[in-house]
């Protein structure tokens, strides 16, 4: 199968769905960044990090121009998660801001919000985008699709 499955699950309710993509947009409001949510059942590797890796490409996240998309991985029943930014924004925040924000979300999703956590963590690393590759309304525009990723 691809990397798309026509199987897809939705494990949001459709408000749910909205809140998080109305939180990418406010996010990439003031940014050139990019953010992206991809979220399946199960992780087919042992480490999420490696699948989000795969999937960051296979989406095509390294094609914006500054090298600036963030991708946020969710394994909803194997209870795994990663966060993966590209080089131009890894660079500027390094390896701590993301261990700090899967701290973050993983509280919340060890409270069961599931909603919120990704929420929470689309607000704070538009933050970060913001701060280091702010809007310009000459040159930037939407790179990537802000819907959520549903594999299966």
């Amino acid at each position: 199968m691809g990397l798309f499955s026509s199987r897809i699950k939705h494990f949001f309710s459709p408000e749910e769905n909205q809140r998080i993509v109305a939180a990418i947009r406010e996010a990439e409001r003031l940014t050139s960044g990019e953010i992206r949510i991809y979220v399946e059942s199960h992780c087919r590797f042992v480490n999420p990090v490696d699948r989000a890796v795969e999937l960051f490409y296979g989406l095509k996240m390294e094609k914006t121009e500054l090298r600036n998309g963030v991708l946020l991985y969710v394994a909803i029943r194997d209870h795994q998660l990663a966060i993966f930014g590209d080089e131009g924004i890894h660079k500027k925040v390094g390896d701590r801001f993301w261990r700090e924000e899967v701290n973050h979300i993983l509280s919340e999703f060890n409270a069961a919000h599931f909603c919120e956590g990704i929420i929470q963590i689309v607000t704070e690393v538009g933050a970060a985008l913001r701060e280091h590759f702010p809007f310009d309304a000459h040159t930037d525009k939407n790179e990537l699709p802000d819907e959520i990723v549903f594999g299966k």
